[in-house]
């Protein structure tokens, strides 16, 4: 197996095209087409990752956090990222980061967090707008079904828990190929009239290349007649933070020790207690401080995050109790979410999970 078809996997389940602007989620160092010895779990990428990498005979390292994030002008070791990437290098071992893709899919980071929590009824706390496309196109009706199972299969046609969806219409196409054409209905240089089908479906713009592909290979005509739409819609499966509801109410006190104990956090910061109990709750790992409106908006009674700053605190202003669990903390079990997804698809395959705390706080 190599470290590409690895790679394939993991951004199947978390595209690349979902991570925002600021990251450098991906293949950081190594080559894909080199065979994988095994593979190393962890939440962060420094130099005793590589060690423990290097004593179970990784030769992959994927982890939640880039240790690349902005341009690398040199590589002489004078602090701990360069050390990091050199000694990867001449261990010949690859880093892979999967940050805020992973963090945007419904099945990600958020969705661990919630689950620690048990929390039901889980959506996306914001989702993303901008992400959808619409495919329209034509073909003759005894053609149509094949094409929309070709787009389904490809990745079109997701809503929601829903999928296989289309809309379709009848109508009647007309057209006429010149003396270069061997149109598949009609004769050449005579006007055709053709009943067809009009197939609408909806799919994530990062997979156009891959629809279009499949609309041309199932297609019968030389010419295909077709749209691609923006749309404006949100996608409801894909965004960032999440809320939910708990099993049953808590007071903000057993709220809080259940985020102790949970997440281990040994240093939460919270606002003034509001005198309510806690049902609805809103998530999100690392620093989460851009959903304190939506998570409002919401209607959650606590939302649990990290790194908020000091006058950040004010801005909850009674709605709900804002809880800073820390930035690790949040996160820590994304370790588990990666390993859980590697080792269902790849079961008899060396997938390590790293032991060193790689958190940079520490708490008197």
């Amino acid at each position: 197996m190599t470290i590409g078809e690895i790679i394939h996997y993991l951004e199947h389940f978390a595209p690349p095209a979902l991570q925002e602007s600021y990251d450098n989620s991906g293949l950081l160092t190594g080559e894909k087409s080199e065979t994988a010895t095994g593979v190393f779990v962890s939440l962060d990428m420094t130099e005793e990752v590589i060690d423990e990498a290097i004593a179970t005979g990784c030769n992959l390292i994927v982890a939640h956090h880039p240790i690349i994030f902005n341009g690398l002008k040199k590589l002489t070791g004078s602090n701990y990222i360069e050390r990091t990437i050199i000694k990867a290098i001449r261990n010949h071992i690859a880093l892979y980061a999967i940050h805020t893709n992973l963090d945007n899919v419904h099945g990600g980071v958020n969705k661990m967090i919630a689950d620690k929590l048990g929390l039901t009824d889980c959506r996306i706390l914001q989702p993303k707008k901008h992400l959808l496309r619409k495919l329209v196109t034509y073909a003759p009706h005894e053609n149509a079904g094949d094409i929309r199972y070709a787009l389904f299969e490809a990745g079109a046609g997701h809503i929601g828990h829903y999928d296989h969806c289309s809309y379709n219409t009848e109508g009647y196409g007309t057209f006429r190929g010149d003396e270069t054409t061997q149109p598949h209905k009609g004769i050449r240089g005579e006007d055709h009239e053709e009943p067809e089908t009009r197939i609408e479906v909806v799919f994530p713009a990062f997979a156009e290349t891959v629809i279009l592909r499949a609309l041309r290979k199932a297609h019968p005509y030389e010419e295909i007649a077709f749209d691609v739409l923006p749309m404006e819609n949100a996608w409801k499966e894909v965004g960032s933070g999440m809320v939910g509801l708990l099993p049953q109410p808590l007071s903000e006190e057993a709220f809080l020790n259940l985020l102790r104990d949970t997440f281990e956090a040994k240093g939460i910061r919270f606002t003034r207690k509001t005198g309510r109990n806690i049902s609805r709750v809103a998530v999100c790992g690392g620093a989460g401080s851009f959903l304190l409106r939506d998570a409002i908006m919401a209607k959650a009674d606590a939302f649990v995050t990290a790194d908020f700053k000091y006058h950040q605190f004010f801005d909850a202003d009674g709605h709900l109790l804002l809880a800073d669990i820390g930035h690790y903390e949040s996160e820590q079990f994304t370790k588990d979410l990666i390993v859980g997804l590697l080792t269902k698809k790849f079961a008899n395959f060396a997938v390590h999970l790293s032991k060193v705390n790689t958190n940079p706080v520490n708490y008197l």
